[in-house]
C-alpha cells in the first residue's frame, strides 16, 4: 500500500488530490517500465521523476477547455516536466491510467475496511466470552422460544463477521488488477511485458485479458461485499434496537452524558446510533445495484459506468467505514441488564420449556405425538391466558397423574439448553 494517508481515513484516500496522485504513480510506473525496455532514456526518466507534479486547480483549469479529465491531467503534469513530458502517457489510453489507479484505491480502501472489521470482531468476541454461560430467552417471530446463551447470540455475530471478512478479502484479491493494454486491449502501442512490469511496481496483478477497461464484475464484487457487510451491521443494529425496546430492556446502546432522547419527552433513551446504521445499510445496497448495472457496457467500452463510479466508490467506502466503526463503539459500550435478562426468561411462567415437556411425555407415557402435543398445548394456552404457572397446571392435570412430580419439575431449568455451548465455542477458540 502506498502510504500517504491515515489507515483510518477513507476521505483522504478518495479526495481529488490523492486520486490524481495515484494516477501519477501509474504514469511514473509506466515510464519506468518503458525505460527498462529502452524506449525512454534514463536521463529523461530521472527528469520526469524529479519534476512530475500537478495542482488540482491547474488540472481543473485545463479540463474546462479540453472537456477531458485525463488529457487535462497529463497536460498539467507535462507542463512541469518540460520537454521530456512527451514521454508521459506513452502508448496508453485513458482507461489504462484510470482503471489501474482505481484498482489501487479500491484495494487500499478495502484494507481500511478490513482493519476496521477486525476491531469490530474483537468487540463481538469480548461480548461472546463475557456472556458465554448467561442464559437468556431466544425469540423466533418475535415470540419467546427457548432459552439460549446470551454469549451464543454474540458468537453468532462473530461468525458472520468472519464471513464478511472473507468476502472482502476475496474482493480485494479480485479487484487488485491492472491493465496497460491500450485502446481495445490488444497492446497495439505497448506490450504485455510492459503491463506486467507496471503491475509489479504497483503491487497489482495484470488482467489476463481486458478490452479498453477492466471488466466491472470485479468492482461489482467489491460493492456487493460492502453491501453484505452493511446487512450484517444492520442485523446487529436491529437486534440491539429490539433488545432496547421498553418491553424487553435487556441491552442498550451507549448513551452519553448530556445526551437527549427527545425534545419533548425527557425520559426517552432511543437507539439512534443503531437506527442510523440500519438506514445507511440501504445506501450500500443501492450502490451494489448500481455496480451490477455497470457490468454490461457497449462493445469494448462506453462511459455510462464512470459517472456513477465517481459517486458510489468513495461514498460506499466512507459509509462502510463509518458504519463499522460506529458499531464497534456500540458493542464496546453495550449495556447489558443481566437481571432483566433473567426476568424475561421467566416472563411466560415456564412456557419456554414446552418442547422438553413434550419430549419427556413421549418417552415417559408412551403417548402418540398428537396426544402428547395436545396435553402440552392445552396447558400452555391456559398459562398464556390465565397467568397460572405452566408447571402447576401440568402437575394438576389428571392425565399426568402417573408422572413423578420431581421429574417433571426437573424439566424446568436452563442448564439443559446450554450444555453444548462450550462445544460450539470450541469451534472458534482453543481453550
Amino acid at each position: 500500500m502506498i502510504e500517504r494517508y491515515s489507515e483510518r481515513d477513507i476521505s483522504a484516500l478518495w479526495d481529488e488530490h490523492n486520486r490524481l496522485k495515484v494516477m501519477l504513480d501509474v504514469e511514473l510506473a509506466v515510464c519506468e517500465a518503458w525505460c527498462e525496455q529502452g524506449r525512454i532514456p534514463q536521463e529523461a526518466l530521472e527528469d520526469i521523476t524529479q519534476h512530475a507534479s500537478f495542482t488540482v486547480e491547474r488540472v481543473q483549469e485545463i479540463e474546462k477547455k479540453t472537456q477531458h479529465d485525463v488529457v487535462a491531467f497529463v497536460s498539467a503534469v507535462a507542463e512541469n516536466v518540460g520537454s521530456n513530458g512527451r514521454y508521459l502517457h506513452l502508448g496508453m489510453t485513458s482507461s489504462d491510467i484510470l482503471d489501474t489507479a482505481s484498482s489501487i484505491m479500491l484495494r487500499d480502501s478495502l484494507d481500511i475496511i478490513i482493519a476496521a472489521l477486525n476491531e469490530l470482531d474483537e468487540a463481538a468476541i469480548d461480548l461472546a466470552k463475557k456472556y458465554k454461560h448467561i442464559p437468556s430467552i431466544g425469540r423466533t417471530h418475535g415470540i419467546h422460544a427457548e432459552p439460549i446463551s446470551l454469549g451464543l447470540k454474540f458468537l453468532n455475530w462473530h461468525s458472520e463477521i468472519l464471513r464478511d471478512k472473507g468476502r472482502l478479502e476475496y474482493a480485494r484479491k479480485d479487484v487488485s488488477a491492472g491493465k496497460i493494454s491500450g485502446a481495445v486491449g490488444t497492446y497495439a502501442m505497448c506490450n504485455p511485458k510492459l503491463e506486467a512490469r507496471v503491475c509489479e511496481l504497483l503491487g497489482l496483478e495484470p488482467a489476463k485479458v481486458s478490452n479498453q477497461i477492466l471488466q466491472r464484475d470485479r468492482h461489482a464484487g467489491v460493492l456487493n461485499a460492502l453491501a453484505i457487510l452493511g446487512g450484517t451491521l444492520e442485523r446487529i443494529a436491529l437486534e440491539i434496537r429490539n433488545l432496547q425496546r421498553t418491553e424487553v430492556r435487556e441491552a442498550f446502546e451507549p448513551f452519553g452524558v448530556g445526551q437527549k432522547g427527545s425534545s419533548a419527552m425527557p425520559h426517552k433513551r432511543n437507539p439512534v446510533k443503531c437506527e442510523r446504521i440500519c438506514g445507511m445499510s440501504r445506501l450500500l445496497r443501492g450502490y451494489a445495484l448500481t455496480g451490477m448495472e455497470n457490468i454490461a457496457l457497449w462493445h469494448e467500452r462506453d462511459i455510462s459506468h464512470s459517472s456513477t463510479e465517481r459517486v458510489i466508490w468513495p461514498d460506499a467506502f466512507n459509509i462502510a467505514a463509518f458504519m463499522t466503526r460506529s458499531m464497534t463503539r456500540i458493542l464496546r459500550g453495550l449495556v447489558v441488564d443481566e437481571s432483566r435478562v433473567r426476568h424475561n426468561i421467566n416472563q411466560t411462567n415456564g412456557l419456554v420449556y414446552s418442547q422438553r415437556v413434550l419430549t419427556f411425555l413421549l418417552d415417559e407415557l408412551n403417548l402418540s405425538r398428537e396426544d402428547a402435543y395436545a396435553i402440552v398445548q392445552e396447558n400452555a394456552m391456559k398459562t398464556a391466558s390465565s397467568g397460572v404457572a405452566f408447571l402447576d397446571l401440568l402437575l394438576s392435570d389428571h392425565r399426568l397423574k402417573d408422572v413423578d412430580p420431581d421429574r417433571l419439575k426437573a424439566l424446568f431449568e436452563n442448564d439443559f439448553y446450554l450444555r453444548y455451548v462450550d462445544e460450539i465455542f470450541a469451534r472458534f477458540f482453543e481453550e
